[in-house]
């Protein structure tokens, strides 16, 4: 597994969107970038978060921030996902988990008692010359917005 750290070049990658749309990281080369991994689409907590970001889209683009998530979902349900909470963001599918090993956020977790290999709730903040400025291993989803533009003001 991949371990990241802050200032580090952001590995580079290309998938699907929700719109079968090829999207490669180096197309947002010169642009700061809100990269958020997720587990599933439509659970609660994936849900209120996706909700988050895009109830603040608007904020986070006035500071010059474009938003990408990244889930193993397939591209059918991410555009479910994307019609059913209207989300102005482009949502990659990553249902072979290469970008999520790449990042380092494809790992054990643990659920009543039980492990499994699953994707970790990361969010990479990344600046206009690929550097990731900042990590949240455990986004506040209801406030992730503000917890971004917060550290990044702080920066």
């Amino acid at each position: 597994m991949t371990t990241l750290t802050e200032g580090r070049k952001a590995p580079v990658f290309k998938a699907k969107d929700q719109n079968g749309q090829t999207v490669s990281l180096s197309d947002y080369k010169g642009k700061k970038i809100v990269l958020y991994f997720y587990p599933e689409d439509n659970t609660p907590t994936c849900t209120v978060q996706a909700c988050n970001l895009r109830d603040n889209f608007g904020l986070l683009q006035q500071h010059g921030f474009t938003v990408l998530g990244v889930s193993p979902d397939e591209e059918n349900k991410q555009k479910k996902f994307e019609i059913k909470y209207e989300l102005p963001f482009p949502l990659i599918a990553d249902n072979e988990n290469k970008i999520t090993a790449l990042y380092g956020v494809h790992d054990m977790k643990k659920l009543f008692g039980r492990e499994y290999m699953g994707i970790l709730r990361t969010t990479f903040v990344i600046d206009e010359k690929g550097i990731i400025q900042k990590i949240f291993h455990k986004p506040k989803n209801k406030a992730h917005a503000q917890e971004i533009l917060k550290a990044w003001s702080e920066l």
